[in-house]
């Protein structure tokens, strides 16, 4: 393979194969891998804007099943620390996010065993009742399958149930590698790779906005990393011509810290600032279909994020102002209202809040 007409080849949005993406990974310098990505960046949007928003991440339970190897959060239902949230108990959080000029919530648990379709459709109709102007970025496909097989409904009459009582979009969570070869190692009791993927088709048909995640840096191989993009685009190139479909990429490595994954397997996250800003550029080049990539500081912290703006990516994503899944596995890096636009300024791009629709805020 020759690495400048794979450059030229991605700055053409043409398709890289995944066997190109890991030749590309394994031997172009940083430095070109960085040019070329913000060159496609820059085809997208030929401005130095940086958008961000500021949301609120609310755990509705942390009981859930599936007893990922990765995840600290989730414990069973006899467990003393076992909650499933009422009513009341969301409306400081909200309260607060609106103070801070705020009005979205990233609302998820996990595959509590015990809740059905009804118990998030009367939630998302009672917040939206409560709170006419909240948008509710909430669940994710893992869930959508645990629901739809839970009710023995179609994921598309699931997701219509949860549209029309208040869902405003759909987080990509739940991707991990989208490998059931890693899927068996890591959450062999979540979706498959099949299922999280025929879910955001059917959102899509729905005219739901989703965004795509990829967690990586444990047992995953780098030629399943590439074919994890690839999925993610073909995807992206099968939604109706009038469904933005994935609206964003988010990629993070894997947060090791008193883990299954780390205790018991012995799998440490190793992965570098070097590294990730590699992923961040092969991530958009590999996807020309896809709008807008975000990097994730709160795992890799606030300065790789700022590198990552000059290797492909163009969105800073959300303040954060609650987070307890990550964290709880060492994330430790934290941004405010105001230290989020200063951190975008100070590499060298012009903040702009935005919407879930990436649309800007005036």
């Amino acid at each position: 393979m020759n690495i400048k007409n794979l450059y030229k080849k991605a700055e053409q949005k043409e398709w890289l194969t995944a066997e190109e993406a890991v030749f590309l990974f394994e031997n172009a310098p940083l430095a070109e891998l960085i040019m070329v990505a913000h060159n496609i960046r820059l085809q997208h949007h030929p401005n130095k804007i940086v958008t961000w928003i500021i949301d609120r991440n609310i755990n509705y339970t942390n009981i859930c099943f599936s007893g990922c190897s990765f995840c600290n959060f989730y414990c069973g239902s006899k467990s003393k620390k076992a909650y499933i949230l009422d009513i009341e108990e969301y409306k400081p959080k909200i309260d607060k996010l609106f103070e801070l000029g705020g009005e979205q919530i990233l609302l998820q648990g996990g595959m509590n065993p015990k809740l059905g379709i009804d118990f998030y459709t009367n939630l998302f109709s009672s917040l939206k009742k409560l709170y006419p102007k909240l948008k509710l970025h909430a669940l994710g496909p893992p869930e959508i399958v645990h629901i739809s097989k839970k009710e023995g409904i179609s994921y598309a009459d699931c997701l219509k149930q949860l549209m029309d009582s208040g869902l405003d979009s759909l987080p990509g969570a739940g991707a991990e590698i989208l490998s059931d070869r890693v899927r068996e190692i890591v959450s062999p009791r979540k979706a498959t790779t099949s299922e999280w993927l025929e879910v955001m088709k059917e959102a899509h048909k729905l005219g739901l906005v989703t965004s795509a995640t990829m967690m990586f840096g444990h047992v995953e191989t780098l030629l399943e990393r590439m074919q994890h993009l690839e999925k993610i685009r073909e995807i992206q190139n099968k939604k109706p011509k009038d469904s933005i479909g994935f609206i964003s990429f988010i990629p993070w490595p894997f947060q090791d810290e008193k883990t299954e994954l780390l205790t018991k397997m012995e799998v440490k996250n190793r992965v570098s600032s070097e590294e990730y800003i590699r992923m961040i550029a092969i991530s958009r080049m590999m996807l020309p279909n896809i709008e807008n990539i975000q990097p994730s500081w709160l795992t890799v912290g606030v300065k790789t994020g700022q590198l990552s703006l000059y290797a492909g990516a163009n969105d800073f994503g959300s303040v954060m102002i609650e987070e307890h899944v990550v964290s709880q596995a060492g994330a430790s890096h934290w941004l405010t209202k105001d230290s989020m636009p200063k951190a975008i300024k100070d590499a060298g791009f012009e903040p702009m809040e935005r919407n879930q629709r990436f649309e800007l805020k005036s």
